[in-house]
């Protein structure tokens, strides 16, 4: 497979100035066409990231990671790639791994293929190996098959599965929204392992209002899937058009 023509990475940016000048550089060696999305900065990401070479696409507000991959994502298929690399901006995934990315789409015929970090979980900050492992578990259970990293970012995706599917997520839950939803449609799901890197960077991830909307994000999927089984064994239909729909009249 011709992976330069076919993928193009998309990359979500709140205020990344000082990491994605050379990210973009080290990226576009693998990976030729970059959608960046300035997710609203207010720093110099855009003018720095257009500089190095990706193309920039702006929200006048900062709307949240779901919103800014969704808004790349579709870019990225209007423009006729089959394929999506997302990253984050912060420098914390290595464009080194991206080659293995592509080569365990093409040896096991995954159309999401996600970076696994757990194989040298160590390195992790002792707080997040703790919520990772806390919420792969809760989302294992509701996939019933087994996910080492369900909160990585550095991912390969299909872009025309993604686009039959109820993803609706616009803030750090994307991630979670991402998985269960391939998990959920019988799509192929594979993991690969990528290199550890955490620096002096200051998570976007806001502890209490993003765990708020995460648990939120939780409790509507276990309510899909109650009603779906609830539906199943009394054989009336119901809407997955959106995971905060329920049982359709």
């Amino acid at each position: 497979m011709n992976w330069p023509r076919q993928c193009a990475a998309v990359i979500p940016c709140l205020n990344e100035s000082a990491t994605i000048a050379p990210l973009i550089a080290a990226v576009i060696r693998h990976v030729p066409n970059i959608f960046l999305v300035d997710d609203g900065s207010t720093d110099e990401t855009a003018r720095l990231a257009e500089n190095a070479g990706a193309n920039v696409l702006r929200h006048g507000k900062t709307q949240g990671k779901g919103a800014a991959l969704r808004t790349g994502w579709m870019a990225a298929r209007n423009a006729g790639f089959d394929w999506a690399l997302t990253m984050d901006g912060d420098g914390q995934h290595s464009p080194e791994d991206i080659p293995n990315f592509f080569k365990c789409a093409e040896e096991t015929a995954s159309v999401l293929v996600i970076g696994n970090r757990m194989g040298k979980s160590q390195k992790m900050p002792h707080l997040r190996r703790f919520v990772n492992r806390w919420m792969s578990a809760r989302i294992s259970a509701l996939a019933g098959q087994s996910f080492p990293d369900s909160q990585s970012g550095f991912r390969l995706m299909n872009l025309h599965a993604w686009a039959t599917l109820p993803i609706c997520a616009a803030h750090f839950e994307i991630e979670s929204d991402v998985l269960l939803a391939f998990a959920r449609s019988g799509q192929r799901i594979g993991f690969v392992p990528i290199q550890v890197i955490y620096k002096t960077e200051q998570s976007k991830i806001h502890p209490v209002r993003d765990t708020v909307r995460w648990f939120r994000w939780w409790r509507a999927m276990k309510r899909l899937e109650s009603e779906r089984a609830f539906a199943f064994n009394d054989n009336i239909p119901v809407s997955i058009g959106s995971q905060f729909r329920t049982r359709a009249e």
